[in-house]
This record gives C-alpha cells, structure tokens and sequence, in this order.
C-alpha cells in the first residue's frame, strides 16, 4: 500500500469533501485567471483592428506576435533574453547568500547588529535607480555593473528582512538550548536557522523580482544587449512593437522566476508536512 492510499484511509469523508472543494476552488481560479487575460488581449486586439487605439502607440497582441517571431528568426530573443536571465540569475544569487550571511552576524552578535542595523535602514530607503550612475563612473558599462545595480535593489530590505526573521524564532526554544549548556551556534544551528526557512524562502520570491527590476535598471543605462537595452532602444527609434513585446517578455520571466521559487516553497511544506492539500 502507497502513502497516499494510506493517507486517503485516515481521511474522514468531510476532509475528503473539504480537499475536493478546495481543488475546485483552485481551478477556477485558474480558470478565470486565464479568462481575464484572454478578455484583456481580445479586447486590445479588437481595438487595434477597429482603429479605436493607434498602433503605431499601442501595438496590438498580433503585431507582438509578430515581432516576437521575428525576435526568434533572427537570434535576438535568445541573446538578449539570455543574458537579462543570467544577470538576474547572478544577482539574485549573490542578493540571498550576502543577506543570509549578513542576517547571521547581525544575530549572531548583538553589538554588531546594534551598530549596523540605523546604516541598513538609510541605504535601504535610497532610491536605487539614482546609485545606478555612480555605478557606471565606478565599474563602467559591462555586465558587472548591471550585476551590483540588480544586487543593490534588494540586498538591505534583505538583509533587514531576514535578520527581523531571526529575531522572532521562538524564545522558549531558545531558551532550552541554552538551558541544556548549548552555545549561541548551536541555537542558530538546531533553531533558528531550521525555523526560519519559510522566511527565507519568502524572502526569495520578494528578491527574485527585486533583482530583475535592477537588472533592468542597469542595462538602461550600461548595457549594449538584454531586454532592457531593447526597450531603451525601442523607444528611441520608435519600434514600440519591440518594445512591449519586450515588457511581455519580461513578465513572462518574473513570472517564471517566481513559480520555481515558490515551487521549493511548496514542496519544503509538503516534505514537512504543513502542506496537508494537494494542489
């Protein structure tokens, strides 16, 4: 007998009821999801033909159909959506193990936090986009500036994010590790780290799109490929097409990015069993 057939025995007849309702929730959910975006490209594509909106301005799905075919015959989709995915794909990798790294000292030693913490909340509340020249002067155009102006989006708020995360595991928990003679490492070990991987976790879907917003930022103003570069350049020459096919793109990937993580998400509950509904 499998865990799940073994599982479906203990379920009393309401829980089986209460998880066929829940399912069927979520599907139509997804089916109006899926209806509203189907409505919303009807009726631009019908205002396009119907000449209610300039296209010249607008475009219309057939017309970013189009130029996304285009974008594929001729190569420029995989190398510019390529290297947008990598950067970002960097930077949020350096975004989450700098912030883990950073939130484990500042809880690991309450002086250092103490100091630190009032520096974290000023530089987190700059507006991004204005470090962006500084960082073009400092590290010139090319991919390493387009890196740190992802990276300097989300690295404070998740630094301040996590490190907040830590602060509220569990007292009691903690206080039996260091009633039982275990060191201030062997709590984060055994307690807070295990217990704050739902946050981490969450912090990871906030910083995965943070990090495409500074990429994107970045290759505005220092880049000579990606999407962001197509959109800067579109506009200049007047190829709006291209530029919301590149827009279109570029959510599809937030979207993407964002599925897979909370995929790991879905699957940590499911492995600790905090995730009774199967979707």
């Amino acid at each position: 007998m499998n865990t799940k057939t073994a599982n479906n025995q203990k379920e009393s007849p309401a829980q089986q009821l209460y998880i066929k309702k829940h399912r069927q929730h979520h599907h139509f959910i997804t089916l109006m999801r899926f209806l509203v975006l189907f409505l919303f490209l009807l009726i631009w594509e019908m205002a396009a033909r119907l000449e209610l909106i300039d296209t010249f301005f607008f475009s219309s799905p057939s017309m970013v159909v189009s130029c996304f075919f285009k974008m594929l015959f001729d190569g420029s989709f995989f190398s510019n959506t390529g290297i947008t995915l990598l950067e970002t794909l960097i930077s949020f990798a350096l975004i989450t193990a700098f912030s883990l790294l950073a939130a484990i000292l500042l809880w690991y030693s309450r002086t250092l936090s103490e100091i630190f913490e009032p520096y974290l909340v000023v530089l987190n509340s700059l507006p991004k986009s204005a470090l962006a020249p500084l960082f073009i002067v400092w590290l010139g155009t090319g991919i390493d500036t387009i890196i740190v102006a992802g990276i300097s989006v989300a690295i404070f708020g998740s630094i301040i994010s996590l490190y907040t995360g830590f602060k509220h595991v569990d007292a009691e928990k903690l206080k039996l590790i260091y009633t039982l003679g275990g060191s201030r490492f062997t709590a984060l070990k055994k307690v807070v780290l295990p217990a704050s991987v739902p946050a981490i976790l969450s912090n990871m879907k906030v910083n995965i799109g943070l990090a495409l917003v500074g990429v994107i930022i970045g290759e505005f103003l220092a880049a000579r490929r990606g999407l962001g570069y197509l959109i800067i350049y579109g506009s200049q020459v007047f190829q709006l097409n291209m530029v919301i096919t590149s827009i279109i793109i570029l959510c599809v990937i937030a979207m993407a990015l964002y599925q897979c993580i909370q995929f790991a998400e879905h699957l940590y509950k499911k492995k600790n069993g905090q995730d009774s509904l199967t979707i």
